[in-house]
């Protein structure tokens, strides 16, 4: 298969992709009714650059990362997936690979809560697509590469999330995600880039590096957890971690009972999220706050 090739797919898909059904606003004058060029580079993850010279049969070699994140911006189904890695010249992911396939009913689950803030990772925490309101809720992903969608890395080496933990729950939430890891890298060990990340975590982090060195094995748990929102400021929601066995993919879903301050707060955080910044009201109108899984 050609690079040529490669492009009218991948232009093909794009076309079909209605703006709105990836969750982006869908106004303005349009040639087509599907994804601009632009638009698929932000859900991707990529520069608008390489999907021009995608496209343009410009650019050859692919990696698997990048078209398992074409494959999800495009809504691929399983077979399309495996004939765009086959017009990559790659094979896609094994078994002993961690998976990161998007199924089409999952992406309906994220579709149809739209006003619900949820995300979906791999069995290694990392990120694969968030829908608008959690980017609201928990700061925009579209800017992180690479092992910065991680949630292990953000929590040990990165920036501060908005998450905020007492001392006693930061260290369960520490051993939960050590604990995961953990197991991850049990079920995939021929996963490069898995094990490369925690290398990389062990060397950079002490308190990683002690965790994984005690060898704890298990499950990260869901909980309540407190956010720290810029515009509302404190709000603290119910955080439900749903787990699709088959593909090994995580569901991460953030609720708040109806009637109460938190419900009032995520509401006003979903007309806050859908506003351009010059919009938005001052801090000083809804409390004070600072800028995770």
């Amino acid at each position: 298969m050609t690079a040529t090739e490669l492009g009218r797919a991948l232009r093909r898909w794009r076309d079909r992709v209605a703006p709105d059904a990836a969750g982006l606003p869908a106004g303005g004058q349009r040639r087509a009714a599907g994804l601009r060029r632009e638009e698929l580079a932000l859900l991707a993850g990529i520069s608008v650059d390489y999907v021009t010279r995608l496209e343009q049969g410009r650019a050859v070699n692919p990696s698997v990362q990048v078209v398992e994140a074409l494959a999800r911006a495009l809504r691929l189904s399983e077979d399309e997936r495996t004939y765009l890695f086959g017009l990559a010249g790659l094979v896609p992911p094994g078994p002993d690979v961690v998976p990161g396939y998007l199924t089409p009913s999952v992406q309906r689950l994220l579709d149809r809560l739209s006003g619900t803030p949820v995300a979906v990772s791999d069995a290694a925490m990392t990120l694969l697509v968030a829908n608008p309101m959690y980017a609201a809720l928990m700061g925009d992903p579209s800017g992180r590469r690479g092992f910065e969608r991680n949630g292990v890395w953000r929590n040990f080496l990165g920036r501060p999330t908005r998450v905020r933990h007492t001392p006693e729950e930061r260290r369960a939430f520490e051993v939960g995600m050590v604990a995961e890891l953990r197991s991850t890298a049990a079920r995939y060990p021929a996963d490069r880039q898995l094990q490369r990340m925690i290398a990389e975590l062990r060397a950079g982090g002490e308190r990683f590096a002690e965790l994984w060195d005690a060898g704890v094995v298990g499950r990260l748990e869901a909980s309540r957890k407190t956010i720290e929102h810029p515009q509302v400021g404190l709000l603290t929601l119910d955080c439900d971690q749903l787990r699709v066995e088959q593909h090994d993919l995580h569901i991460l879903v953030y609720s708040a009972e109806p009637g109460t301050e938190a419900a009032e707060k995520l509401e006003l955080i979903s007309v806050l999220g859908t506003q351009s910044p010059a919009a938005l009201p001052s801090s000083a109108s809804l409390g004070s706050g600072s800028a995770g899984r």
